[in-house]
């Protein structure tokens, strides 16, 4: 019996749209190559989503109070993270959680909001995009995407001790690296011995792409690159994954050699519609 009104609980909230607590979580099997490099997000205007604002709701009998304004919103606690099992799910505002996006939980922030994070425990700062809510977990503040959380350096202990400070994104801006790739890697490899620093050459290893689905069928990944070639002034293709268990057809733009270029095509894309979209190289 507890069993199934558990299971009856889980899927209420997933109806909800609101993220799921105590659900065991886990990494995807295969952590893909530079996943910190991934751009922070981008601040821009937008509207408050018609999903996940209401005024109040109530998780496991306790009541959520959704902020007005985020305004000047500075608050100090722990960060933890969500992956597999939620990757691919309905955030609370109706969007699809990408687990490779820098996205982000909070339980009462307006939706979407845009958040500074900063690890306390060794000062690397992120810039996420709130699309979801939770943590459902006392003593949590928010929870990071597994790329977001990869990039704070959170991963290695589960949870970090962080300060989060809203963004407006009227009257604050933030400035991307112009770096060729080859170079960004190599500043990460300093950090990570393990991470090896792709040449530039005829072969794309090296430059930077913009992944924008990833699909398990071919024909709907070559839907997409259809309908991106005719909206955008740059080269779409389709490759296959390097997965045994779980091959994707995954859908980039690009190559590039500078964030500036790329950037200025990623935001093209978010202009679109697209905003799980992520940097890679290969």
């Amino acid at each position: 019996m507890r069993l199934v009104l558990i299971s009856i609980v889980i899927l209420l909230l997933a109806a909800c749209g609101v993220q799921k607590p105590f659900i065991s979580d886990s990494a995807p099997s295969v952590h893909p190559v530079n996943l910190e490099l991934t751009p922070d997000a981008i601040p821009r205007v937008e509207p408050k989503s018609r999903g996940g604002n209401s005024p109040s709701y109530e998780v496991f009998g306790q009541t959520y109070h959704v902020l007005p304004s985020s305004e000047g919103f500075v608050q100090r606690g722990i960060a933890s993270w969500y992956g597999t099992k939620f990757h691919g799910n309905k955030t609370a505002n109706g969007e699809t959680y990408n687990m490779y996006a820098m996205t982000a939980a909070h339980k009462t922030l307006p939706i979407p909001s845009y958040v500074e994070v900063l690890n306390l425990n060794n000062g690397k700062k992120i810039v996420v995009r709130v699309n979801d809510r939770g943590p459902f977990h006392d003593g949590r503040i928010i929870d990071l995407s597994y790329a977001a959380a990869t990039k704070l350096g959170t991963l290695k202990n589960g949870t970090s001790h962080v300060e989060i400070r809203v963004i407006n994104p009227r009257t604050q801006t933030i400035t991307p690296l112009e770096s060729p790739p080859n170079q960004l890697l190599a500043q990460t490899n300093i950090i990570d011995k393990k991470i090896s620093v792709p040449a530039i050459n005829s072969n794309n290893k090296g430059f930077l792409f913009i992944q924008v689905g990833a699909f398990e069928s071919l024909d709907n990944a070559t839907k997409l690159k259809r309908e991106l070639t005719n909206a955008l002034k740059s080269p779409v293709t389709v490759t296959p994954s390097a997965s045994l268990y779980n091959p994707l057809y995954l859908v980039r733009v690009g190559p590039y050699i500078r964030l500036t270029k790329a950037d200025a095509v990623r935001l093209q894309l978010q202009e679109l519609g697209f905003n799980n979209i992520v940097y890679a190289t290969e």
